[in-house]
């Protein structure tokens, strides 16, 4: 067994580690999400945590890990008898990305079940994490329904699995952690809402700690076992504080005055529901328990609100999440300060003093001590392997530097028009997009067998019941009616003499489901010249940030290609972040002559390599122009180096290059005014694709909500 990195040897990362010890101090608290970019120990500390919990007793070779004190009176395994307990360290048992439902919750044998009227159950990840850590990377990609049968388990303690009238409860009590970055999408604000803390770490920009991370890997790497017998000393007291203050937290006193507090900041930011404020309350008696206090503070409420509430306040996938620290502390100032605490049977305890570098694990080292006061973390510049030097503080005009916010684009400045000769116009500076809006739902036709979603038809392995066939390897969703009609013909050649039905396992039937799935939407925005006139951008950026909102509602991702001048720029590859798409138009400027073919082309490159990546993803092609073509880019030429026809001639023949691929398309057309040239429509009559124009594409103008993107088979082209 490797060993792992140990917790106090952490550099930086101080609300990190103090929201993973308030779990473990309190694992009521609902666990912690931690959001941040990649290689920022996120993994690393989640996995150092399991060595500080405390060993936890079993009954022995109980496969869901009862406590001999107090075994689970359902227990599959049960019932317990009285008897001697063995120990264990706490297990950290890791959730893949790619993990199906049976492996989360456990599985039934079904065919047993039904032949021979037995509940054989195969525990899964659940069972295993039980009084211990459950750890999920990257779990803003795991499946929406995955999710909620894990966040489920985490709030009710108990796992329930239940196929076809069979059903298995075993207790399921975890610490749950769940890392992700948010550049490859982030979760649903009703997800987000489950997880009691959240915290946003990033690598330090220090020069001295990002040479201490280094300095301490390295060494660790070298020898990992006398890495950590060099911070063993440290792990102990870390270790010894956990069990402590475990044991103090139901002497904690969350007095009257503590939670009008609460509840004057949760109201105050406007957070929906009420579990913000039991999170927030858990969390204040957890961190006063943290710093030996029996008593909850200000000061716990503050920190409590840092860590429980920021994710509380995103409301839509283009909210930055965060907290006005400046606000919090408004509000908490309209209530007195604390006063000494009256424990009843306690002498009034006085705050720890610090203690110097490597004396214990409150030494808070370049960070300092813990924040807000919340009883602080284990030990960053202290220890053995802390540097001789601390780091100078920065000068005032280096910290304003730092701080200063990057020049605002000017407001919307009309471009000039592109000369009649085609050439290249002057830039213009980004406008902002339009107030975003509810759009038709577009989707692929056909059946696809993609990953679950919202948008178009697909076979999934959730929704509804459409058919039966023979299972292909382990059977998962039966089809009883099926199963009882093939076994049905053969119940007298078996010998069956009683009331109940003999079943083979060739009798079993696989249940066909039909859902819905997420596609690929690739956006193909024209930024030319012809675009900025009226400022049109603003409304185009406005429909494109309601297509974008609409994506992300329905589990898709998400890329984006401009085209403007002579080129065409794949401005966000396929992502699942839809928040940077949006960020990525909010800075697309304008100018110049249009390369629609250019644009066309790219896509067609960018779906191939997609299709390499995730064939079951259907895509669909979304083009956002006024159907203008007049620059041939590098759409094509000749070996002189001249075009290969018109512009006009070069788009529709990328666009029809795209149509024989089968890759469904729609065009959204950009023209306005009195006169239109209709440009828009024979491109998309070359895709093979409906056109929809801006007004067109909000959701409540016309009667028909839905529009299928019809494939080139249904729509007649424009001839060659």
């Amino acid at each position: 067994m490797s060993t792992p990195y140990p917790f106090t040897a952490l550099v930086g990362q101080t609300d990190l580690r103090l929201a993973l010890l308030l779990n473990a101090v309190s694992p009521a608290v609902g666990g912690v999400l931690v959001r941040g970019e990649k290689g920022t120990a996120k993994s690393t500390a989640v996995r150092a945590l399991s060595a500080l919990l405390p060993q936890v007793d079993v009954v022995p070779g109980c496969r869901f890990s009862c406590a001999p004190a107090a075994p689970d009176p359902v227990c599959p395994d049960g019932p317990h008898e009285p008897g001697p307990a063995s120990a264990r360290p706490a297990r950290m048992v890791e959730l893949p990305v790619g993990a199906s439902e049976d492996r989360l919750v456990g599985a039934l044998d079904i065919e047993r079940a039904l032949s021979e009227g037995v509940k054989a159950f195969e525990p899964g990840l659940l069972a295993d994490a039980h009084r211990g850590i459950l750890y999920v990377d990257e779990v803003n990609l795991l499946h929406d329904h995955l999710i909620d049968l894990l966040l489920d388990a985490a709030a009710m303690g108990a796992s329930y699995v239940e196929r076809e009238g069979v059903s298995v409860r075993h207790a399921a009590r975890f610490l749950l952690v769940g890392t992700m970055n948010p550049e490859e999408g982030e979760l649903r604000p009703q997800l987000l809402d489950r997880f009691g803390l959240t915290v946003e770490v990033a690598a330090s920009r220090e020069p001295v700690q990002r040479v201490e991370v280094v300095r301490r890997r390295l060494s660790y790497e070298d020898d990992p076992a006398a890495f950590a017998l060099r911070w063993a000393t440290e792990e102990q007291d870390v270790r010894a504080r956990v069990v402590a203050a475990r044991a103090l937290l139901p002497q904690v006193v969350l007095g009257d005055a503590s939670l009008l507090q609460i509840a004057a900041t949760c109201a105050g930011f406007e957070v929906d529901g009420m579990r913000a404020d039991i999170v927030m309350a858990r969390t204040a008696t957890a961190l006063a328990a943290w710093a030996g206090r029996t008593v909850v503070r200000k000061e716990d409420v503050r920190q409590a609100a840092l860590l429980a509430l920021p994710h509380r306040r995103r409301r839509n996938p283009f909210d930055a999440p965060g907290l006005d620290e400046e606000k919090l502390d408004r509000i908490l100032e309209q209530f007195p300060d604390d006063e000494p605490d009256h424990d009843p049977g306690h002498e009034p305890e006085p705050d720890p003093e610090p203690e110097g570098p490597g004396d214990g694990p409150d030494d808070g080292g370049p960070d300092g001590g813990g924040p807000g006061g919340g009883g602080g973390v284990p030990p960053q510049g202290s220890g053995p392997d802390a540097p001789d030097t601390e780091p100078e503080p920065e000068t005032a005009t280096e910290a304003e530097a730092d701080r200063r916010p990057e020049p605002e684009q000017p407001a919307e400045d009309p471009a000039p028009q592109p000369s009649a000769n085609g050439a290249d116009g002057p830039e213009q500076a980004a406008v902002r997009a339009a107030a975003p809006f509810r759009t038709k739902m577009l989707s692929v036709p056909g059946l696809g067998e993609g990953a679950s979603g919202r948008r178009s038809r697909a076979r999934t392995a959730h929704g509804r019941t459409t058919g039966a066939r023979r299972p292909r390897g382990h059977l998962t969703k039966l089809h009883l009616a099926a199963t009882v009609q093939a076994a049905a013909p053969h119940q007298k050649a078996r010998g069956r003499t009683g009331r109940g039905l003999v079943v083979r396992k060739d009798d079993l039937r696989q249940a066909t489901r039909e859902g819905r799935e997420g596609n690929l939407v690739l956006f193909v925005v024209d930024a030319s010249g012809s675009m900025a006139a009226r400022q049109r951008m603003s409304a185009v950026k406005g429909a494109v940030l309601s297509l974008l909102l609409d994506a992300y509602q329905r589990r898709d991702k998400v890329g984006l290609i401009t085209f403007r001048g002579s080129t065409a720029e794949l401005a966000l590859p396929p992502t699942s972040s839809v928040d940077s798409a949006a960020a990525r138009l909010e800075k697309l400027p304008t100018g110049g002559r249009t390369p629609l073919a250019a644009g066309l082309l790219k896509a067609r490159e960018v779906l191939r390599v997609e299709r390499l990546r995730d064939p079951s993803r259907r895509p669909l092609l979304v083009v956002v122009t006024d159907g203008r073509a007049t620059s041939a880019g590098s759409a094509g030429g000749r070996a002189d180096g001249r075009p290969d026809g018109t512009p006009r001639e070069l788009s529709g023949r990328s666009a029809r290059l795209l149509a024989s691929e089968g890759i469904a398309s729609v065009v959204v057309d950009c023209e306005s005014g009195p006169v239109r040239l209709g440009l828009a429509g024979e491109l998309a009559a070359d895709l093979g694709g409906p056109a929809i124009t801006l007004d067109g594409l909000r959701a409540d103008t016309l009667a028909g909500l839905v529009k299928n993107v019809r494939t080139s088979s249904q729509t007649p082209r424009r001839a060659a």
